[in-house]
């Protein structure tokens, strides 16, 4: 059983800094010590300390509380690293490791995102959340742990980064540092959802967070992989996911007893369920450092780390120490250095992980929780991904002058131009014969993450993708900041559809292969993804009211792509694509409305023609935080 948690762990992303040439490091450095702390209701959490031998000084508190397990449970079993990286395990911190409630060893009920309630009250036993556990594990800590200063900084990858984010608001007085990394910020928004279309690519991931346990050091989940394992080809993913036809198969067949995918299957809207668990509508009084972080090419939790800074930034004026990190990275690489950083087919640059650990994470938490020297980091630390540099901007999004891209006559992609309101794009959408999300072949995963980068030749060779490319550019163009698509459509023989938008990066014909292309990979006319987002058209006017489209109208469908940044180089060119289809990174949609397309039947996946006007436009650049029209949330 242990392989199978070390293999969650691994898929998940959460591996740490570079091995240790001394892998008993931790052991000749680090005491470890185990304690069940009670919570305000009287229930205990799993948690396990690694305080430092040297015990001449008082160090601060490093805090992590995760759903991953904070294994090995043996009290003689210790970590092979600690902490977010190896510069900070060597500097020395009290590293803390807690099972949250309902997960492996520690007691209670596991919630996915619990709700965060409003005005957490210490004498209050029967409110608790993610804010009130780190609180209460907090003061535990500070009163008895040896040689600590009294300072407390938290951290986390994905969930973890979730609960980081969730210690925000309520925080306790000793919490002076947080770093949310890679944080879901709301799950209709990101992670098991975009934009409100479900990724039925993240089907594998639901076992791990669909059942409850007792406490457990063993794995609860393998038995429920075999369910998947059983169901089809899992080589290729693709066909593996037409295989199981309607999304109330895998409910009848699959996950008939997985209460995360019951909560997901009968809330498809942006109800009460999914606001209440939204962490980015409780970001206020936030009043100690917070250095937020991403990867630009994190298929799992892009929306959540933009948004919880601009959350936080834009309902805390007054909190000066709030910083945002995006690098080259696919969801948590930053912890981890492989020498020549890369992406799918794509490379980067060297030891860009190592630059961040040692020159931007650990300076900020020796500051804030040391005293060391102010090491004055940027408003935002970002890395363009063209020309692939560091960039600091004094704020985020940057004051760059809007980029609007329209859409002209046989492909062509106008930059600050509009395009001809008399000319219609057309293509028939069929969601029998979905538009794959790769370029390749590719087994059931985890969660998929190489799309980020990847080739959009196969899509653009397609007659129910709109292609649009500008001409070669003549000189360097960056896209800096907020993408947002506004376009008209109009549907015929169907009433619902989804609309993807990606923006590409196309190569010059002549592109050399780099020294680290795989080989079976050609650069020359490649079509980098650089963007993209989905969206279900049924909520174009209010996520939590979906509605049709009628037939034949002309329809206004907005939405962001998240944010960029990017220089498109000389020589190369800009495309825009346009499509409905995405799979099987999401779902498909039957395109005929029915109220919870969990519950479509095979007879309601229909064909039918997507108009694309030529009044459409992409924005780049607006510096504006845009918001769907989202409803009123319930306190």
């Amino acid at each position: 059983m242990k392989n199978y948690i070390l293999f969650i762990i691994a898929v998940v992303g959460f591996a740490f800094a570079k091995a240790q040439p001394n892998a008993d490091y931790v052991k000749e450095n680090y005491t470890k010590r185990v304690e069940n702390i009670s919570m305000r209701d009287g229930v205990n959490l799993y948690t396990v300390i690694y305080a430092p031998k040297d015990t001449s000084k008082e160090y601060p508190i490093m805090l992590q509380r995760t759903c991953y397990s904070v294994q090995p449970y043996g009290e003689n079993e210790y970590k092979s690293t600690l902490g977010p990286n190896q510069f900070m395990m060597e500097e020395g911190y009290i590293f803390v490791y807690q099972d949250v409630r309902g997960r492996w060893m520690s007691e209670g009920d596991f919630d996915n995102m619990r709700p965060h309630i409003t005005g957490n009250d210490v004498n209050n036993k029967k409110d608790i959340d993610e804010s009130s556990d780190t609180y209460d594990t907090i003061e535990w800590l500070i009163n008895n742990v040896p040689n600590n200063n009294k300072k407390v900084g938290q951290w986390g990858i994905s969930y973890p980064g979730f609960y980081t984010a969730a210690a925000l608001p309520e925080a306790h007085p000793s919490l002076v540092a947080s770093s949310p990394q890679a944080p879901i910020g709301d799950f209709f928004f990101d992670d098991f959802h975009h934009m409100g279309a479900t990724l039925q690519s993240y089907l594998m991931a639901y076992p791990v967070f669909g059942h409850q346990t007792e406490p457990t050091t063993e794995s609860w989940y393998n038995d429920k992989w075999d369910q998947m394992r059983a169901a089809g080809n899992l080589k290729d993913t693709y066909d593996f996911n037409m295989k199981l036809g309607p999304l109330k198969n895998v409910t009848e067949n699959i996950f008939p007893d997985n209460f995360f995918w019951k909560e997901v299957a009968t809330h498809p809207n942006y109800d009460e369920f999914w606001q209440k668990r939204a962490i980015i509508n409780h970001l206020t009084d936030v009043d100690h450092a917070v250095m937020t972080v991403g990867g630009w090419f994190d298929a799992e939790d892009l929306y959540g780390p933009l948004n919880i800074y601009k959350s936080v930034e834009r309902n805390n004026p007054t909190n000066k120490n709030n910083t945002i990190v995006m690098g080259p990275w696919s969801h948590g690489n930053w912890s981890r250095e492989t020498g020549k950083q890369m992406v799918n087919h794509i490379y980067f640059g060297d030891s860009i992980s190592t630059f961040y650990q040692k020159n931007i994470e650990t300076p900020f938490f020796e500051h804030h929780l040391k005293g060391e020297k102010n090491p004055q980091l940027p408003e935002a630390y970002m890395f363009d991904t063209g020309l692939k540099e560091w960039n600091q901007f004094t704020q985020w999004p940057p004051k760059d002058a809007p980029i609007t891209f329209g859409f002209g006559k046989n492909g062509e992609l106008l930059i600050n131009k509009a395009g001809d309101q008399n000319v219609a794009h057309n293509y028939i959408s069929d969601p029998m014969k979905p538009v794959p999300f790769r370029s390749e072949v590719t087994p059931v995963t985890f969660t998929p993450r190489a799309y980020m980068t990847d080739d959009q030749r196969h899509a653009s060779r397609r007659p129910d993708v709109l292609t649009f490319q500008t001409e070669i550019l003549d000189h360097d163009t960056r896209l800096a900041g907020e993408i947002q698509a506004n376009l008209e459509v109009i549907l015929k023989d169907i009433t619902d559809a989804d609309f993807i938008v990606k923006v590409i990066d196309v190569y010059p014909d002549d592109e050399p292969n780099g020294a680290y292309t795989p080989k079976n990979i050609t650069l020359a006319g490649y079509q980098q993804l650089v963007r993209a987002e989905t969206f279900r058209g049924r909520f174009r006017n209010d996520f939590s009211k979906p509605e049709p489209f009628k037939e034949g109208e002309k329809t206004q469908v907005n939405f962001p792509l998240q944010d960029v940044l990017h220089t498109f180089k000389k020589g190369h060119r800009i495309m825009i694509q346009i499509h409905s289809t995405w799979f099987p990174y999401i779902d498909r949609n039957p395109q005929k409305y029915v109220d919870n397309i969990f519950e479509a039947k095979e007879s309601d996946f229909t064909i039918g023609q997507v108009t694309i006007l030529g009044s459409s436009q992409v924005t780049v650049g607006e510096n504006k935080d845009f918001k769907m029209q989202l409803p009123q949330l319930k306190q």
